[in-house]
């Protein structure tokens, strides 16, 4: 199927996903503790804790069986496996065995490869894969199949079987993980790998072929459409979640670095990097074919920032639109602006500490807002500004004016939520898909000022 048509089924998905994603992966921060271990598959040793270097205990749930498969289960993120000797891939099952000399006890693991194992639904739809060692295992039959195709390499097996289809989880769910995981197991010894991808779409690989090259130099394997068995010299199953709250020191500034390498322009060639007559310019991340969230006087506000001095281009990024236009945008302005949503990952094509982003907060997104792309922003160094809007400028407040009982919705949205039961699918229907946004032109332009005196002072350093 052409990209054009299956970006036209998607559409629809995207648009909605875009908010439930938001609100059930942000309001519990994205993602919870992470590890960065120095683990090698030539040698493992145990995993450590990326901030202070000590040897986390295994948990109760994490099976360490004497023998070459190795799991940890430990977090709440993610599990990830590996395998320290020779190893062949099944893609039938997927299975995958060790096919080094082994002991009488089986040994059989089955894990799936998606860094978001809180989420039960999202899981479902990611293809389970089995590891085995030890003769007549259920995880390994007494003679294993054949191997069709050598590899003097490892493989690293995951999925993308959960949010594909919006921005912020193409990012945080599987490119950040992949990266951090590319760079804590096989940095070293473990070399470059051959990435083993299930659940995948030539759509996927289509928009971050030139992403996934600089990722690997080695051909993937679409798990789902592989017929032939592979042999590796050994494999990891499973990607290394991100907390961005509390990130992996560099990690996000390393992620940043690869979109420059897989996307980059010349500096002294490149006139977009000063902005339409040395103007700072300031990207508008619209909302046009999103749900909820959109700004209703967007065409005003552009005109005060206008006014203020700024070049301003107004950006509608779609599953169509190339990563390679994206970067070229983003790379060479000074502030983004947006209202809280998926859209905002962006920011991460900016450069570090030379950047401004300004985060619009809806009603009753203030905590998600500041937990995701405040801390977002801040880990890439950039100047954070927030403009938390108020009654007058929802939407929400013109809809329920006259309802008492739904005024609590305008006027205590943390009260709301709790007399809901957290983010429940009202609450997200309620703040992130029926809730747009009026700025206060008098009120905004405060913010641009100060936004602009800054994207001056970057543009004078450069």
């Amino acid at each position: 199927m052409m990209l054009q048509q299956q970006v036209g089924k998607m559409k629809r998905y995207w648009s909605i996903s875009s908010a439930v994603a938001v609100a059930a992966v942000l309001v519990v921060v994205l993602m919870f503790m992470n590890i960065a271990s120095q683990m090698k598959l030539s040698k493992p040793i145990p995993p450590t804790d990326p901030q202070g270097g000590a040897t986390i205990p295994a948990a109760s749930n994490q099976h360490q069986a004497a023998g070459p498969i190795e799991c940890n289960r430990s977090h709440k993120s993610y599990d990830i496996c590996w395998i320290n000797g020779p190893t062949l891939l099944d893609p039938n099952g997927p299975n995958i065995y060790f096919m080094g000399p082994t002991s009488p006890t089986a040994q059989v693991e089955k894990i799936r490869p998606y860094p978001r194992k809180w989420d039960i639904y999202r899981m479902s739809h990611v293809k389970e894969v089995t590891l085995g060692s030890g003769s007549g295992s259920g995880g390994r039959p007494t003679t294993p199949p054949p191997c069709r195709v050598r590899h003097n390499a490892s493989a690293l097996v995951f999925s993308i079987g959960g949010y594909t289809g919006d921005f912020l989880s193409d990012f945080t769910d599987e490119f950040i993980p992949l990266s951090v995981t590319l760079n804590s197991i096989f940095s070293g010894s473990g070399g470059d790998p051959v990435l083993v991808i299930s659940n995948v779409h030539n759509w996927w690989t289509r928009k971050y072929a030139d992403l996934i090259r600089t990722l690997t130099n080695r051909p993937i394997i679409n798990l789902d459409t592989e017929s032939a068995t592979h042999c590796f010299s050994s494999a990891a199953v499973g990607l290394i979640g991100v907390d961005l709250e509390n990130p992996i020191p560099n990690s996000i500034i390393h992620f940043h670095e690869l979109l420059q390498k897989a996307y980059g322009y010349q500096h002294d060639a490149d006139q977009n990097l000063s902005g339409l007559n040395n103007r700072p310019r300031l990207v508008f991340l619209g909302r046009h074919d999103a749900v909820g969230r959109e700004v209703l006087n967007l065409a005003h506000v552009k005109e005060v920032a206008e006014d203020e001095g700024f070049e301003v281009v107004e950006f509608n990024p779609k599953y169509s639109t190339s990563m390679r236009e994206s970067y070229m945008l983003l790379s060479g302005s000074q502030v983004l602006v947006g209202v809280f949503g998926a859209g905002l990952i962006h920011l991460l094509m900016m450069v570090p500490a030379a950047a401004v982003v300004v985060q619009v907060v809806p009603i009753g997104a203030e905590m998600l807002a500041e937990r995701c792309f405040g801390k977002l922003a801040k880990e890439m160094k950039m100047e954070y500004m927030e403009y938390r809007i108020g009654a007058e400028e929802s939407s929400l407040a013109e809809k329920y004016e006259k309802d008492e009982e739904m005024a609590m919705v305008v006027k205590d949205a943390e009260g709301w939520r709790k007399k809901k039961g957290g983010w429940t699918s009202e609450v997200v229907e309620m703040y992130l898909k029926q809730q747009d946004v009026r700025l206060d032109l008098v009120r905004f332009r405060v913010c641009l000022k100060a936004a602009f005196v800054k994207a001056r002072s970057f543009m004078a350093a450069s």
